[in-house]
């Protein structure tokens, strides 16, 4: 029998028999540094990770889908980590901490069992995180869901015999609550606003079984509620880049499974995502020759959508995809759509920019992810060339987009996010 080597193996669990941390939830990013905005900086998870619309532009008052042009928000790339069970979290992550609130007075009082646990027949009220809870300035569908957020975790904590593990935290539009399941295994709780991104994270959990993804323990998928696997909180990010691209390309195989009937599809975004292109004055701040080369690649990949498209994740980059325990690594927070695997690298060379900014090639070290991710996944590399471009430039155009939207000419970061978009766009086809 054959020994299977897996690629990036997390960091060691800590000494003195302690185990690794679990959570579903990507680190949480540090607010410093040159990958984080606004002033003071905002997380980068607020951002883009891989989300399909999303930009990295400072959250100003909204946040909108990356497959809708409504102001409710979508849910975003990842999370950051839910608090550790009783088990102490893995040694050197100086980013996987907390993000809970003060106790409120009214909340009943709680019977500490390890971490945290609650008294007999009581529920314990969900206090929803500060940042999530700021939400609430956007106004509807964000003020009604968190006035019903407590509740629903009464409910659902309630009805599926769950006990709460940890303090909740948040995502930009989730909460995860580390809680024990029936059997008292360890699990997380997700509770997230309902929209066109998560409406189908079940489907495409539950189609993996666990193989190369968190397990889905149960799913109540018109409250929005997930019962999750809990992982360790240690991401791809803790590993080199290049080994990290080979982690996540050894996995495609294993996640491009053939695609619901349920699911969107990536062209049927891509072609809207397109017509809007081509409205882009001409005098924006992108090269026109890359414009019209990423519309003509566009409207070809639409053109020819694969006889059997698979699930595409849609939002796989390195924070999504967790260290565990039953495999080295296992990938986390779908936003499915049913399309062209070639769609998956681009987050893979947005991602962990200033790691290659650092260095003395920039070209070299987008071309060598690139074909990193190429190589151990079998793709087609001009097909894979030709998402790519497309990919970054609509990033760019997004950006230009939002700054009209909102009355001004793009900032500086957005002008470093543009010429970030670009950069990656001609590095491939060079």
């Amino acid at each position: 029998m054959s020994t299977v080597r897996w690629r990036g193996r997390p960091p060691p669990v800590p000494a003195c028999g302690a185990t690794r941390s679990s959570v579903t939830s990507t680190p949480s990013p540090t607010t410093t540094g040159p990958s984080g905005r606004g002033s003071p900086r905002a997380p980068s998870w607020t951002r883009r990770r891989g989300c399909r619309r999303s930009t990295p532009r400072r959250v100003r008052s909204t946040r909108r889908s990356p497959r809708s042009s409504t102001a409710s928000g979508g849910c975003g790339p990842s999370l950051p980590p839910t608090a550790a069970s009783s088990r102490p979290a893995t040694s050197g992550r100086s980013t996987a901490r907390a993000s809970s609130t003060s106790r409120s007075s009214a909340e009943p009082s709680r019977r500490r069992s390890g971490a945290t646990g609650h008294t007999a027949g009581v529920t314990p009220r969900l206090v929803v995180p500060a940042d999530l809870e700021g939400r609430r300035a956007l106004g509807d569908p964000w003020s009604s869901w968190l006035d019903g957020l407590p509740i629903l975790h009464r409910d659902v904590v309630e009805e599926w015999q769950l006990t709460p593990d940890g303090d909740p935290m948040s995502g930009y539009c989730s909460v995860v609550v580390p809680v024990l399941a029936p059997d008292g295994g360890p699990a997380v709780l997700k509770l997230g606003l309902l929209d066109e991104e998560s409406e189908h994270e079940h489907l495409a959990l539950r189609a993996w079984g666990g193989d190369g993804a968190v397990t889905l323990l149960r799913a109540d998928p018109r409250r929005g509620a997930l019962l999750l696997e809990r992982l360790g909180p240690a991401s791809l990010t803790s590993i080199g880049a290049v080994e990290a691209c080979e982690v996540v390309a050894e996995r495609y195989p294993r996640l491009h499974r053939p695609a619901l009937p349920q699911l969107r599809t990536v062209t049927s975004y891509v072609d809207r995502w397109l017509a809007a292109l081509g409205t882009m004055p001409v005098d924006a701040p992108l090269p026109r020759r890359l414009v019209e080369q990423a519309l003509s690649l566009g409207r070809a990949l639409v053109a020819e959508t694969p006889a059997a498209p698979v699930i595409v994740h849609g939002d796989l980059h390195y924070d999504n995809v967790l260290a565990g325990e039953r495999e080295p690594w296992l990938v986390i927070d779908p936003k499915p759509m049913a399309g062209d695997p070639h769609y998956e690298p681009a987050p893979l060379l947005w991602n962990r920019w200033e790691e290659m900014l650092a260095g003395t090639d920039l070209r070299a070290a987008i071309r060598r992810r690139f074909h990193t991710v190429v190589d151990a996944a079998g793709l087609d590399e001009e097909r894979a060339r030709d998402w790519v471009v497309v990919r970054m430039v609509l990033n760019a155009h997004w950006t230009i987009e939002d700054a009209q939207r909102a009355g001004r000419r793009p900032d500086a970061e957005d002008r470093d996010w543009i010429t970030r978009c670009v950069a990656i766009a001609k590095a491939v086809q060079d």
